[in-house]
């Protein structure tokens, strides 16, 4: 293909790619933003195909069969292994990013300049050190790796040594980039430092690390393409890098917390409560009855989704809910906090996967001021995002986290499996509240038994009258 329509073409894609994430920051227009992303990385895949220095597409062809073949299963997820999916993706693009760092480097050891073995250095640590971060964070949402912050005295100065130590490796590359011996080494410190700087995390900063894991994999991605010569790498990576840097901002400040903090710190290390003071403290608790009556006497509800509605796969009963209370006139708004769940945009997008309609989706700072005028928040499986404490308490570990003003609605329900605690590993105050009343179970089973109580209603009310 000639070069001036591969440059075209890759200009193109880099901006399908800028209008995708544009697109992507809006529930309305999300749809729209993966379809351009996925046009523009079609057409940049095919352009790279055609380009005059692949002359045998044998290997390309058992790695496209091989992508299928993981591609297609991990497609199939249920919506609530998304954040692990998204972890374990972003461990496969970085692998991809090293492997072809290290191929660059001994392919072209002889010939390098300094600029490129320092870019092949930068794009192997960023590259290596996601693979095994990311696979970490995916183990730790699965399940198979402890969610809580594994830390130890001075282990803030040993990470920071070891980043020292790999960036030290870069810089002797530089300098001369035919002491290959040093390239093994970097490989593995940079391994060891993904694995030490997201094993230290707890899961209540889970959307933090996604977020920065992408950051990290679309910045190997850009030194990727400075390596290759490739424009499209560099926008694309330089794209992702700072929208996942950006995000990762984003998020510490909706959990109250400084981003030096979230990567250092040890969240979730907490003091947490036993099951034996939290069984001693009496709730209130209602039936799948007594909450159909509550929802059908309301003027306004808001439902507060979290992490236990995509557990129980409720999000198509919440929907189901939504429209019976709709029938009766009742107004119904969704209150959506930025981490609720375990990565960010967990809850739109089960949301958007039941057709719930986008304008009733309200973010934290909109919805706030509109609990003080709701007759019923029922809340679905969230915890810490609606915790009082966060605001009252001056010695709860969560103070000054943004939280949802769910303890201002005029009456509560909380839709809960059991009383135990949430990422933060401290008791919910909301829960113990007076106005407070608990409704057990499955969330989606018993969301399903409320709508079906909603439906008796009308004729039990006219046998009544």
């Amino acid at each position: 293909m000639n070069e001036n329509l591969v440059s075209l073409s890759y200009l193109v894609s880099g901006v399908c790619f800028i209008f995708a994430l544009k697109w992507l920051s809006h529930p309305s227009t999300a749809r729209r933003g993966v379809h351009i992303g996925e046009a523009g990385m079609i057409l940049a895949v095919i352009t790279t195909l055609l380009k005059a220095e692949i002359v045998n597409y044998e290997w390309i062809l058992v790695a496209g069969i091989l992508g299928i073949a993981l591609g297609v299963p991990l497609g199939r997820i249920p919506m609530t292994a998304v954040p692990q999916r998204t972890a374990l993706s972003h461990a496969f693009g970085a692998l991809a990013a090293g492997l072809v760092g290290t191929a660059e480097y001994y392919l072209g050891e002889p010939h390098l300049s300094h600029f490129e073995a320092g870019a092949i250095g930068v794009e192997v640590l960023l590259g290596f050190l996601t693979v095994t971060g990311s696979l970490i964070a995916a183990g730790k949402l699965q399940g198979v790796v402890r969610d809580k912050p594994f830390v130890y005295p001075g282990q803030n100065i040993v990470n920071i040594a070891m980043l020292v130590i790999g960036f030290g490796l870069i810089a002797a590359l530089v300098a001369d980039p035919s002491k290959t011996f040093l390239f093994p080494i970097l490989i593995v410190v940079s391994l060891i430092v993904g694995f030490m700087l997201v094993i230290r995390i707890g899961g209540a900063d889970m959307p933090t690390v996604i977020s920065l894991l992408n950051s990290y994999a679309g910045l190997s991605a850009a030194a990727m393409g400075f390596v290759l010569h490739n424009e499209l790498l560099i926008i694309a990576g330089a794209l992702d890098g700072s929208s996942g840097l950006i995000l990762s901002l984003i998020m510490s400040k909706a959990m109250n917390r400084s981003f030096r903090n979230v990567i250092f710190g040890g969240f979730g290390a907490t003091q947490t409560t036993s099951a034996e003071e939290v069984e001693t403290r009496p709730v209130r608790s209602v039936d799948v009855e007594e909450t159909a009556m509550l929802l059908d006497a309301a003027q306004r509800v808001i439902i507060v989704p979290g992490y236990g509605m995509a557990a129980a796969q409720a999000q198509h009963k919440i929907r189901e809910l939504s429209d019976a209370l709709d029938r009766r006139g009742v107004e119904v708004l969704f209150a959506i906090h930025p981490v609720a769940g375990r990565m960010p945009g967990h809850m739109n997008v089960l949301l958007a996967e039941a057709d719930v309609p986008y304008d009733r989706l309200r973010d934290l700072e909109e919805i706030n001021e509109e609990f003080a005028q709701t007759d019923v928040a029922l809340v679905v499986g969230a915890n810490d995002v609606v915790n009082p404490a966060a605001r009252n308490d001056p010695n709860s570990p969560i103070h000054g986290m943004p939280i949802l003003a769910v303890d201002q609605s005029r009456s509560i329900i909380v839709v809960k499996r059991s009383m135990r605690s949430g990422f933060a590993g401290i008791e919910n105050e909301l829960f113990y509240l007076d106005k407070t009343q608990m409704l057990f179970g499955d969330a989606k089973q018993v969301i399903g038994g409320v709508v079906d109580e909603l439906q008796r209603l009308p004729a039990r009310a006219a046998a009544e009258a």
